[in-house]
């Protein structure tokens, strides 16, 4: 008897380390399982940070296409009254020099207001002290009346869009 005893005995041992173990397995699956969820969960959260980036930076791209092609048009239209007044200023044939000369003076001046308007400034006159940066030097001389890097003459004027650069001054500096 006292066999058959510790055989139920061992029986039973055997059977909860069972229940135990298979406690322990469901423990560690059901942590898995949550553990995979959080895991979905965070790469669908990541996908669709990408997602929104990508959609954010086709966004910014389309809008300064856009704004871009709105300046460029803006500008245009700005210069269209100055073509208007070129083609009148041709298309007359019974004018003297002088009144050709004045329309002449006056679509300059219709083009200088559209600048400043726009707000480009020409530089480089004549006097001023020579800047490699926003002067392109083509000429060199010596002139004991001006002072060294010293702008003689202006070949073409330059022009800035508030500190920008859009054409540079091309002149000849003395000394």
């Amino acid at each position: 008897m006292a066999k058959k005893k510790n055989e139920t005995t061992a029986a039973q041992e055997n059977q909860t380390e069972e229940t135990i173990e298979e406690a322990v397995k469901d423990e560690e699956s059901s942590k898995v399982e949550e553990l995979e969820k959080e895991l979905a969960a965070a790469k669908e959260a990541h996908m669709r940070t990408l997602a929104e980036y990508d959609n954010y930076r086709k966004r910014s791209t389309r809008e300064k296409e856009a704004l871009y092609g709105d300046a460029k048009a803006s500008s245009l239209a700005e210069l269209l009254p100055v073509f208007d007044n070129f083609e009148r200023a041709l298309a007359t044939t019974d004018s003297d020099f002088e009144s050709f000369k004045k329309g002449m003076e006056m679509i300059y001046s219709n083009l200088q207001e559209l600048f400043k308007k726009l707000g480009v400034e020409p530089f480089g006159e004549k006097g001023e002290q020579f800047d490699p940066n926003i002067h392109n030097g083509v000429m060199h001389i010596e002139d004991d009346e001006l002072e060294e890097n010293v702008i003689a003459e202006v070949f073409s004027k330059g022009y800035k869009l508030g500190e920008r650069i859009l054409r540079p001054a091309i002149v000849k500096v003395a000394n």
